[in-house]
């Protein structure tokens, strides 16, 4: 029997200086997804979650490595009125739910969160996966919100409970992937 593929999604920017900072550590965090047996899931945007993406598609031909969550309701809206990539993923979802709804559907559609650089959409999806209780990994050193968390944290009186903070692509997958692990031991 196949071992069972986790769905990880990483939220970035689509756009801003943490892109430009981060978008090798984005396609490190794609790379070692995938090496590490999984799918990267995205909202299916440009930017850090696109890097991801497109690093996670080159490494199996022919195999799916990476799912896109659109807000758009068809691949035609999704590349003509939303200008989204399509071309780094195995297959997108079109939602149809606008930025909101989709990331509503990507987060629970996903076994956990890593979180790199960022902007306010970026942020959406982290406290989404804190609601939802989804394991989350921050990619320290990535700038945008993830400068942020713990102050996030500390202003909604959360604590670090299923957040993993690394600066270290591969380490922060594994350990990422250990936390849901045990998360589904006790299922």
């Amino acid at each position: 029997m196949a071992k069972l593929k986790y769905n990880i999604c990483v939220s970035g920017a689509a756009k801003g200086d943490s892109v430009a900072l981060a978008k090798g550590l984005a396609k490190a965090v794609g790379v070692q997804i995938v090496e590490q047996g999984h799918i990267v899931v995205t909202g299916a945007t440009t930017g850090l979650p696109y890097f991801a993406a497109q690093a996670a598609d080159k490494l199996e031909d022919g195999y799916m490595t990476s799912l896109g969550f659109s807000p758009a309701s068809s691949r035609i809206e999704h590349v003509n009125k939303y200008k989204l990539p399509i071309d780094a993923y195995g297959s997108i979802v079109y939602t149809g739910f606008g930025y909101m709804g989709r990331d509503v559907l990507l987060v629970r559609s996903s076994d956990a969160l890593i979180m790199v650089g960022g902007r306010l959409g970026t942020l959406n999806e982290l406290m989404i996966a804190l609601e939802e209780k989804t394991p989350v990994g921050i990619l320290v050193g990535s700038g945008g919100m993830t400068v942020e968390v713990e102050n996030v944290l500390k202003a909604a009186k959360r604590n670090r409970s299923g957040i993993i903070f690394d600066d270290d692509p591969a380490r922060l997958v594994s350990r990422l992937i250990q936390m849901v692990d045990h998360r589904y031991r006790k299922l």
